[in-house]
């Protein structure tokens, strides 16, 4: 039953109303983590009056969380997430079901926790393994999800499987290897970073309920909190990928020694698309430390960085080719050499590998692109001495 009175500001909407706050009622989301993601989009979905929420996590609340996992407080420190979580979201709506699973997402468990009537889910996860598994369980089901992620200063969202349309796979085909991924801990995250990707999360969910369509369908949002820009990146459906019908393929990821041994945080990094050393990965990914060691060996790549001109101009490498914002990488096509190798850079890895992609498409053999891991951020504490 809608409580006129609470969601007196929804019903007055013309593309929400009555009946639109009555469907929110009745929806059902589930979130994955209880972290920095999860915490805005739970609020705001309680806030929104989302009838039934879903919370899976198994971590507890640690002090160093509460910099930016605002669903927890001091009080809350050493308790399990969800049921932080669940008591934080009942003191907004005590008439909201809020439902709690205790436990890590796995290829065991996948298909029966998604698979209990959810409407939509939304990712607060925090490693890509878990990201590749939703994708494949909600592939399998059926299901849209909304996808975000955060690293530092940076953040992506978009929606994936909205009725038929793309998938995660369709934008990140491949892992990079679990070393080339550093965890949270290990290179920092700015609080608010994830307030502003999980409330845009949460934006896209509700339009999702009430028949509004996802303005992020088909587009990876990538946005930059320390230039305060938006970059929408537009992708499509790869036609010849493989469709999913079981997980063995990310449970044999899982399972893999080395991401078993990475470092685990409630907000993971942007994803990487990257080498991994198979047949089908996109293109190579190299380390700051591999760079460096190549080129004491004779290795003299192209360096392309495609960042915006105003970040070029406020620092750059000494020994950059060509500059040129990631979104128009194709209008230099002319410049770029076509057999020698080329290693792309952006900021912290995350634009240059959408360019590496763009280049690909306009015929450039995968096996001359090299996405820089960490991009001039890794150049900069590794050879400081070469940003002038």
């Amino acid at each position: 039953m809608v409580n006129f009175e609470r969601h007196a500001r929804h019903v007055s909407l013309p593309h929400v109303g009555i009946e639109g706050q009555q469907r929110l009622a009745d929806a059902s989301v589930l979130i994955i983590g209880a972290g920095g993601l999860g915490s805005p989009v739970a609020l705001y979905l309680a806030a929104a009056g989302v009838g039934r929420i879903g919370l899976i996590d198994n971590d507890r609340v640690d002090i160093s969380n509460l910099q930016r996992q605002i669903l927890h407080s001091t009080a809350d420190v050493g308790s399990l997430k969800v049921e932080s979580a669940k008591a934080s979201l009942e003191a907004i709506d005590p008439n909201l079901r809020i439902e709690i699973f205790p436990t890590r997402l796995s290829p065991e468990n996948a298909i029966d926790l998604l698979g209990k009537g959810w409407d939509v889910v939304v990712d607060g996860t925090d490693n890509l393994p878990t990201r590749y598994l939703i994708d494949d369980a909600c592939s399998i089901l059926n299901l849209t999800w909304v996808y975000g992620s955060i690293f530092r200063f940076e953040g992506q969202v978009s929606v994936f499987g909205y009725q038929d349309g793309p998938v995660y796979r369709d934008l990140f085909p491949e892992a990079p290897p679990a070393e080339a991924v550093p965890s949270c801990a290990e290179a920092g995250v700015f609080g608010i970073l994830p307030g502003m990707v999980g409330t845009l999360q949460a934006t896209e969910a509700i339009k999702i309920i009430l028949g509004l369509p996802p303005s992020l369908n088909g587009k990876l949002l990538v946005y930059d909190a320390l230039e305060m820009t938006f970059t929408p990146l537009t992708f499509e459906a790869d036609l010849d990928r493989e469709p999913v019908r079981d997980l063995r393929r990310v449970a044999q990821m899982l399972s893999e020694e080395q991401w078993c041994q990475s470092p685990i945080d409630h907000d993971m990094p942007q994803e990487q698309i990257s080498s991994s050393g198979s047949p089908t990965s996109m293109f190579n990914h190299i380390s700051m430390t591999e760079f460096l060691q190549r080129r004491e060996s004779g290795w003299t790549p192209f360096i392309l960085d495609v960042r915006s001109d105003g970040e070029y101009q406020q620092a750059h490498v000494a020994s950059c080719d060509l500059q040129v914002p990631h979104t128009a990488v194709l209008s230099v096509t002319e410049q770029l050499p076509k057999d020698s190798d080329i290693v792309i850079h952006c900021k912290s890895g995350m634009r240059s590998q959408l360019a590496a992609n763009e280049l690909i498409k306009a015929g450039w053999d995968a096996k001359n692109l090299y996405n820089l891991d960490g991009g001039i951020l890794a150049w900069n504490n590794a050879a400081p001495d070469e940003i002038v």
